[in-house]
């Protein structure tokens, strides 16, 4: 009777790891067909040489000559152009100061946002999360033309400021940089306050307490012990944030009045406009590739204070 259970058990572990393996997989399935896989259209179209036709480029890959192998066309001169044109390099730029400048501030104005739900009463943290994530309820594209009727000269934020006798004359706001701020900060910062909760609310309270107990006041035992430990959470936030806002392309175009050169609207101009689907596809794999060492440092940073957090 021994054997038919151990072979039973045997063909249940079987099975349970056929199991994992098939739910592990799916996700690695679903990065395969939708980022490596256009990543590799992308990359190949990077290298082809422009024409005028459909489409507006030469294959790299060449299989008329009847061959097994096609002959390859690629073309560096893309991606050479990329560092010797200023409008390129001015876009690239301007990218990265104003995304960095606007994660800055999300985590100034979410850091504090984070930490009071974190410490607020348990039945207040879910009505609390919500009205962060209630936003997300509306069309990302409405709530960036609703900005545009606040910051515009007889726009509700003038119409009020002049109300009240604080300004005489309507504030220049709309298609500024400071409007592409405002937009960028408004539209992201939810995605720094949930990290940064996530961090915080793990936090043992009694450390504090502990902290406490040796003498620290409140602002050295945040310095001592909250801030250090939601360092994952900040990395986590910032990736989250100056990913997206660094190929911004709605906002700053709608906002800013299409006059900042940022990389996104540099990608749709070459791309729509100029149609050299070539110089566009090299300004994607270029913004991909200045990202991944920083994303890579970040990453192995977070990774490095996950298991000192746990083995707190």
């Amino acid at each position: 009777m021994k054997a038919p259970a151990i072979a039973r058990n045997r063909g249940g572990a079987g099975r349970g790891a056929w199991g994992r393996r098939v739910v592990l997989a799916l996700p690695f399935a679903w990065l395969l067909a939708f980022f490596l896989v256009p990543f590799l259209i992308v990359a190949t179209i990077s290298l082809a040489t422009p024409r005028v036709g459909i489409p507006p480029y030469v294959p790299v890959f060449d299989w008329s000559g009847g061959h097994l192998w096609p002959s390859i066309h690629a073309d560096l001169s893309t991606f050479s152009l990329l560092f010797q044109d200023e409008l390129y390099v001015g876009a690239y730029l301007e990218s990265l100061k104003i995304a960095g400048i606007s994660t800055l501030l999300c985590l100034l104005i979410g850091y504090p946002m984070a930490l009071g739900i974190a410490r607020a009463a348990p039945n207040r943290r879910g009505p609390l999360l919500m009205l962060v994530i209630l936003p997300f309820w509306t069309s990302f594209l409405i709530r960036v033309y609703a900005w545009m009727g606040i910051l515009k000269d007889e726009g509700l934020l003038n119409s009020l400021l002049q109300w009240l006798g604080v300004i005489h004359h309507p504030l220049v706001i709309l298609n500024t940089d400071i409007a592409i701020y405002i937009g960028i900060v408004y539209s992201y910062l939810p995605f720094m306050i949930l990290p940064l909760y996530a961090t915080l609310e793990r936090q043992d309270p009694a450390l504090l307490e502990a902290a406490a107990d040796l003498g620290a006041r409140p602002w050295r035992a945040f310095l001592s012990v909250t801030l250090p430990l939601s360092l994952p959470g900040i990395v986590a936030g910032t990736l989250v944030v100056f990913i997206p806002a660094v190929g911004e392309y709605v906002i700053p175009d709608l906002l800013g009045g299409g006059e900042t050169n940022m990389l996104g609207k540099a990608l749709w101009d070459v791309f729509a406009m100029s149609r050299d689907w070539p110089t566009a596809s090299a300004l994607a794999v270029a913004m991909l590739a200045a990202l991944v060492l920083p994303l890579a440092l970040l990453s192995r940073f977070q990774s490095r204070m996950e298991p000192a957090e746990d083995g707190k």
